[in-house]
């Protein structure tokens, strides 16, 4: 097991543009409402300049039975149509809180059926025992970790970097 104090340090201004996929044997770890959500050591990072990592788990490290679709969806220029899931814990409801690309686009076949989460939006996420800071803003769902350095986009004023 790698930890990530042990980890050299990545700034996001080199991260590439289209976006890497890179496997992750970490323990990845989503908490909401008392549950765990998803935990998995077979997460994939997807590194895109300027963008702390977005961590997509495995369907089958993920229950399945707390995500209910929602409606809507968006398009990303290179993984392509993301479909949403709410996280519902009992009577708590985590409107979009999660999503998924049922058909990527050929580059990021691996990402088919994984769940990323909106650290935001969720009660906890956890990398190895840390536990990540969300990026800031509503349209990207980076988890910032101590081996990440930014500056990130997210915050008002930065979309157009």
């Amino acid at each position: 097991m790698t930890d990530s104090v042990d980890r050299e340090v990545e700034s996001v201004w080199d991260y590439p543009r289209p976006p890497a996929v890179l496997r992750d044997d970490r323990l990845v770890r989503v908490e909401c409402g008392g549950h765990v959500v998803a935990e998995s050591r077979n997460a994939f990072r997807v590194l895109e300049t300027s963008h702390p990592p977005t961590f997509y788990i495995p369907a089958q490290d993920v229950r399945s039975d707390l995500l209910a679709p929602t409606e809507g969806s968006t398009w990303c220029e290179w993984k392509g149509r993301a479909r949403y899931w709410d996280v519902i814990v009992g009577d708590d409801v985590r409107s979009r809180a999660a999503w998924s690309y049922a058909r990527p686009e050929p580059a990021y076949a691996v990402l088919k059926d994984c769940f990323a989460f909106y650290a935001s939006r969720v009660d906890r996420c956890l990398v190895d025992s840390e536990v990540v800071q969300a990026q800031e803003g509503d349209f990207y769902g980076g988890w910032i970790t101590t081996e990440v350095r930014g500056p990130f986009k997210g915050a008002p004023g930065t979309r157009g970097w």
